[in-house]
């Protein structure tokens, strides 16, 4: 039986199709997974109505269960399970003080109403309320333990420092098609070359050869200027993603102002959506960034990991993880596909491999450097081999 999730309030700043998924998962956990359960978010001045009708209190409480049947807690359960009720601002409120997404605090809030319409009630005595909280704790660990083991990463391997080596001496080896070959051969999944307007490394004769030869999928990373959108639009690479782009610079050096410039990367994401071309946006881990790249109509967000493989002392490190985290479940919650590159190496990309919510790693020049000393296939299967398996 479905999952049935219903919003009610203006601003959701939430993703239904996750949460169901979510609320799936608790089902199945629950044993539970052939039975029908109703979810429906709202504001607080809406629940502050129930909660005085059903409850006879005033105001809004966080979340009410209403069950179809009376159960207990171990009965086989009915199949029409009944309603779990959530006020998204009181949920918001709380999320902030607790330090977590308001996904996070959403998912903790839905274990809550379905323990309660699984017979569970922590009013009844203390006991039952330690019952209680220890089976809401147990359920959210095997839920984020699932979904994290259940999350097949992906690597793309760009190999724009092949092209670098290649231009140092303006001749035409080594290949970056080749190496593209290579890298697929190897368990890459992506291939990522980034077509500069300096064209200091990748030409364009790259970018049409490995449109014919790539494989897996072709990433396009790019400045939104009218001559690489054209090229772009020629090609038709598998995805883009859009970077800022300084001459001067030696590496993109931060993510794009997108809430800065939301009219003029919005034309160019309906530009490529008409060329059926998915768009990311390349963005530091700024909640800004992510709410501006929902707006205006990205399909992914690459999150720019570059101070956290930067930081040189462990709580820098941390910190840095915890913005990235943080910003990962944001965009995964408001239904944002999430990648995340740049600076990763085999010491820092494993951690954030089993985050769960981040569908492909972007990864260049360690590999590459790696490739000196064991050879590029080698060095690809080495770090496929760090990322989780499905």
């Amino acid at each position: 039986m479905p999952v049935l999730t219903t919003c009610q309030h203006e601003k959701p700043a939430i993703s239904l199709s996750q949460l169901k998924k979510r609320a799936e998962r608790l089902l199945r956990l629950c044993g539970c997974a052939e039975s029908e359960l109703s979810i429906l978010l709202l504001s607080d001045a809406e629940m502050a109505g129930l909660n005085e009708q059903y409850r006879g209190k005033k105001g809004p409480t966080n979340v009410l269960a209403f069950a179809l049947h009376d159960g207990e807690a171990g009965r086989l359960v009915p199949e029409l399970l009944g309603d779990v009720i959530i006020s998204l601002d009181t949920s918001a409120r709380e999320a902030e003080a607790d330090g977590v997404t308001l996904h996070h605090r959403v998912t903790i809030l839905l274990i809550h109403g379905l323990l309660h319409l699984l017979g569970h009630d922590h009013e009844r005595s203390a006991k039952e309320a330690r019952i209680m909280a220890g089976r809401e704790k147990e359920l959210l660990e095997k839920l984020l333990e699932e979904e994290r083991r259940g999350t097949m990463i992906h690597l793309a391997v760009n190999v724009d420092h092949v092209a670098t080596l290649r231009q140092a001496r303006g001749i035409s080896e080594p290949d970056p098609v080749l190496a593209a070959g290579i890298c697929e051969l190897a368990g890459a999944q992506g291939i990522v070359v980034h077509l500069r307007e300096d064209r200091r490394h990748i030409q364009d004769r790259d970018v049409r050869l490995l449109r014919q030869t790539v494989k897996t999928k072709l990433n396009l990373e790019m400045g939104a200027t009218e001559e690489i959108i054209g090229i772009a639009l020629a090609v038709k690479p598998d995805m883009i993603t859009l970077v800022p782009e300084k001459r001067q610079e030696l590496t993109t050096e931060g993510g794009l102002n997108v809430a800065g410039q939301k009219k003029k990367l919005a034309a160019v994401i309906k530009r490529m959506d008409k060329a059926g071309i998915p768009v990311s946006l390349f963005i530091d881990p700024d909640s800004r960034q992510i709410k501006a790249s929902k707006d205006i109509g990205a399909t992914f967000v690459e999150i720019h990991t570059g101070r956290y493989c930067d930081a040189v002392t462990e709580k820098a490190r941390d910190q840095e993880f915890a913005l990235i985290a943080t910003a990962a479940e944001e965009a995964y919650e408001l239904g944002l596909r999430v990648n995340a590159g740049h600076g990763l190496n085999y010491l820092t990309t494993q951690r954030l491999a089993h985050l769960g919510t981040i569908e492909e790693l972007s990864i260049g020049h360690a590999i590459m450097a790696r490739a000196i000393l064991v050879g590029l296939d080698q060095a690809v299967r080495e770090m496929v081999a760090l990322l989780p398996k499905a």
